[in-house]
Formats: structure tokens, C-alpha cells, sequence
């Protein structure tokens, strides 16, 4: 049982608790160890040269994207906050007085990018956020552009962050599910609880960085805790997939694929588990239970017409991305990334990101040549 507070599925037990003061010193002293092997570029940078600034910059990088894509919930936000925020960064650090390391300075600057951009542009969404599951399929459903829909985002590049452990958390706090859960939160509560227990950053830092107390930042954390609490599961995806066999994975992604493919409603059955839910973004209408969504399947998916798949990987969950042939066309055409949430060795969500624009931002191809008989 979880204590009152706890984060379910990412590492704020006793164990991520004993663990961040660990993983936090490790990220300074290599964020501390680059700002010493790199005095001279940090020098250079204050003087102008914006060569030294990105040697300096190049390997946060990938931590700083994911985390504006956390506080954000959309990848092309994150990519602006991203190169705004290195912007403000290299236009300020002569400011930068080296009374924290260059990381936690960067990350502030980044930070406050994010909460700008959050007081103009608001929260993203999910289907299941909107209302409850559709009783009947919709099977002319419409897309909701006045919407701000949530991005998947790319699983490759987290791979490079620190060791092991830092990997793993890193992977943990881009899952789909708390992700979604982050855009239920006040900004200053959605920076504090990454701050904190993402990013290992103290309370008397966080409440530097964000112009507040720490006693208000305590606070944050705790409310934080509790929404965030609510809308997780109990275990995260990397839990799952650790204890899920190699061979089973790629069981489970392969036969989805092949179930779509084939109109084989007997084999996607045997997949998911009885309380499965399935969403389009950016259409409203979602569907939970197995005989909703064997119906919707039926319905909409199956009664497309051609389908290809290739395997792919977002927010560190198994995912494919799912071309479909239109009639009279001579290619499949880039159609869904459809991000697989998994309990235990079944398929209890399908999160299907709809948009050609979304196989871009994984490096896919937009189209495929219809495969030879």
C-alpha cells in the first residue's frame, strides 16, 4: 500500500526518496564536472562566443526538451520553449554568477519559458478528459480543433540521459498517463512536483527558481501529489515492461498490428484486458470496456480498408504507427501513432494520435509502398 502523497508509477516511495539525494548529487557533479572542464567555454560565453555556449549546452539538451515537453504536454510547444529559453539563456548569462551549477540555472530559465507559455496557451487534453465513454460507436466522428490536444512523444534521445537509474526515471516521467495527469495541475504546481521529484531539485532551489517560498513550494507538492495520485496507476509502465518477457512484447505489439490488419477481432480480443479503453485524439468520442471497443474496432478501424504498421516506441511504451491505404491510392498513408499502455501481458489502453504531422516528429516516413503479395 502507498503511503498518503505518493506518486504512483513513478519513484517517490521510500526508495526514490533515499535515491533522489543520490541521483540529484550525480547530475551535479556532472553538470558541476562539465562547468570545470569547461571554465573556458563558460568564459568564452560571457563574452560572445556562441560556439562555447553550445558546447556548454549540448549535452542537457535532450533532459531540457523532455522536460519542457512535461510541462507542456506537446512537443512543438516544448521545441519553442526549448529555443526560446536557450535564447534567453545566452542573451542573460553574463548574469550567470555560478552560485548554482549551469544545469539547475539552465533548467530555471526554462522553467519560467514554460510557465509563460502555459499563461497564454493553457492545458492539453485528452479525449477522457472531456467527458465520459461513448456508449455507441460514432463512427463518423469529427475532429475537435478548438481543442489543445497532448502529443505522444518520441521514446529515442532519452536513452543518452545519465546512468541506469537516471534512464529509468527520465523514461517514468514522460508515460502517457503522467503526462496527461501533469495538465491537471496549476503551472506552479506542475514545475514544483517536476522539479522536485523528476529533477531532484530541493525546495529552497525550486522556490529560487520560481519566486516563491518554501513553505509555498511544500505546499505545491503536496496538493500536486494528490491530483497526480488520483490519475496514475499503481505501477508504471517501465515496472510493467521490465517484468514482461522480451518475446511476450513483441508477441503483444506484433499480433495488435496483425489483428488491425487481418479484421481478425478474435486475435485483438485474446490483447486487451476487459476494462480497456481506446481514444483518437483529436476526435472527442472515447470507448472503455472490451465489447465497446471490439465494436469500435468492427466498426471503424476494421471497415477502413488496408492497413500497414511499423513498430515504434512513445513516451516509453510500446507504440505503432499505423499507415492506411486510401482507395485508389498507390501508398499507405501515415494515419495514427497509436501508443499501447499495458497491465501485466495485456493491453488496457490504446491511445490512438491521430495526424501525418506526428510520424515527422518520430523520424517516420509519411507514406509506405503497398508491400508485394
Amino acid at each position: 500500500m502507498r503511503s498518503e502523497g505518493q506518486t504512483p508509477g513513478m519513484l517517490v516511495d521510500d526508495a526514490r526518496r533515499s535515491g533522489c539525494g543520490m541521483l540529484g548529487a550525480v547530475s551535479e557533479q556532472m553538470s558541476s564536472a562539465a562547468v570545470t572542464a569547461g571554465d573556458e567555454d563558460l568564459e568564452l560565453a560571457r563574452s560572445g562566443d556562441d560556439a562555447a555556449f553550445t558546447r556548454l549546452v549540448a549535452p542537457l539538451r535532450a533532459q531540457l526538451r523532455a522536460h519542457c515537453y512535461r510541462m507542456l504536454g506537446s512537443i512543438h510547444d516544448a521545441d519553442d520553449a526549448m529555443q526560446d529559453a536557450l535564447l534567453r539563456a545566452w542573451r542573460g548569462i553574463d548574469r550567470f554568477e555560478g552560485r548554482s551549477s549551469f544545469r539547475s540555472w539552465l533548467y530555471t530559465v526554462a522553467t519560467r519559458t514554460c510557465l509563460d507559455t502555459i499563461e497564454h496557451r493553457g492545458r492539453r487534453a485528452l479525449p477522457i478528459d472531456l467527458g465520459p465513454s461513448s456508449e455507441q460507436v460514432v463512427v463518423a466522428d469529427v475532429p475537435l480543433t478548438e481543442i489543445s490536444w497532448l502529443d505522444p512523444y518520441p521514446t529515442s534521445g532519452l536513452e543518452t540521459i545519465g546512468g541506469p537509474d537516471e534512464q529509468f526515471l527520465q523514461r517514468q516521467s514522460v508515460e502517457l498517463a503522467f503526462v496527461a495527469a501533469l495538465q491537471h495541475l496549476p503551472a506552479n504546481q506542475r514545475a514544483a512536483l517536476l522539479l522536485f521529484d523528476v529533477l531532484c531539485f530541493s525546495a529552497a532551489e525550486i522556490a529560487t527558481s520560481l519566486g516563491t517560498s518554501t513553505a509555498s513550494v511544500n505546499s505545491a507538492l503536496q496538493r500536486a501529489r494528490r491530483v497526480v495520485a488520483e490519475r496514475v496507476p499503481e505501477q508504471s509502465q517501465q515496472k510493467t515492461l521490465q517484468q514482461t518477457d522480451d518475446v511476450r512484447l513483441s508477441e503483444i505489439v506484433a499480433g495488435f498490428s496483425s489483428a488491425i490488419e487481418r479484421g481478425d477481432v478474435a486475435a485483438l480480443v485474446a490483447l486487451l484486458t476487459h476494462d480497456v479503453t481506446w481514444s483518437m485524439p483529436p476526435m472527442g468520442h472515447w470507448y472503455r470496456g472490451l465489447d465497446a471497443v471490439t465494436d469500435f474496432a468492427v466498426q471503424v478501424p476494421f471497415a477502413c480498408g488496408s492497413w500497414q504498421h511499423v513498430a515504434t516506441s512513445a513516451n516509453s511504451q510500446p507504440a505503432v504507427a499505423c499507415y492506411l491505404r486510401p482507395a485508389g491510392s498507390a501508398h499507405h498513408v501515415g494515419w495514427s501513432i497509436n501508443v499501447l499502455t499495458l497491465r501485466e501481458d495485456r493491453i488496457c489502453d490504446v491511445t490512438s494520435f491521430i495526424g501525418s504531422g506526428h510520424f515527422v516528429d518520430f523520424g517516420l516516413p509519411t507514406e509506405l509502398a503497398i508491400e508485394e503479395s
